[in-house]
């Protein structure tokens, strides 16, 4: 089975991620979409993300009636910062008959050069590259292991949505239904 992994730290999944993942698995390109929830991005402060188990919880609420879309907690059980060429590793090693990519936004391209063994990432695997507003065109589109996905221009802000939570602003049509009832409930975002 070929497998697009989306990684990120989901706080909270919205209606973009949504979006890319469902236009990725229907791309033709992979069988299913797996959010691979970070519990520490090496390049995001740690402070200001929701409990893991949370965030995990609010992917499954998003994506509970798409048989194309899976959450994993991989990351969970792994050292931190969690680094993808480990998850990578650890997956393949998990599931040797599939085929594993990594989705990125194109704006992610221009710091890929940073990533933890990108070499390997790129010739092993391969990336499945999302458009992003505002992106300068990377040489990497040109790679044999580059797919670049046509979908929609997506510019939703984690961040936005948090404040507007803080500031007792709805986030009706930003998140999934579900995702936004497990806000409410749990009183995420008010601190």
């Amino acid at each position: 089975m070929r497998i697009g992994l989306f990684f990120g730290s989901f706080n909270p999944i919205h209606v973009g991620h949504l979006i890319i993942a469902n236009t990725i698995a229907e791309s033709g390109e992979v069988d299913e979409v797996w959010f691979v929830v970070s519990p520490q991005n090496p390049f995001k402060k740690k402070k200001t993300l929701l409990h893991e188990f949370d965030r995990y919880d609010m992917v499954q609420q998003a994506i509970v009636e798409n048989p194309k879309l899976r959450v994993t907690d991989v990351e969970f059980k792994m050292p931190k910062p969690s680094y993808t060429i480990d998850t990578l590793a650890y997956l393949s090693d998990k599931y040797p008959k599939h085929k594993f990519k990594v989705i990125v936004g194109e704006d992610n391209l221009q710091h890929f050069h940073k990533w933890k063994n990108q070499e390997q990432i790129l010739e092993y695997y391969g990336l499945i590259v999302y458009p992003r507003p505002n992106t300068v065109k990377s040489p990497l589109l040109d790679h044999p292991n580059v797919k670049v996905i046509k979908a929609p221009l997506v510019d939703i802000s984690a961040t936005f949505i948090r404040d507007a939570i803080r500031d007792g602003k709805t986030i009706r049509y930003l998140v999934h239904e579900a995702v936004l009832e497990l806000i409410k409930r749990k009183k995420f975002y008010l601190d």
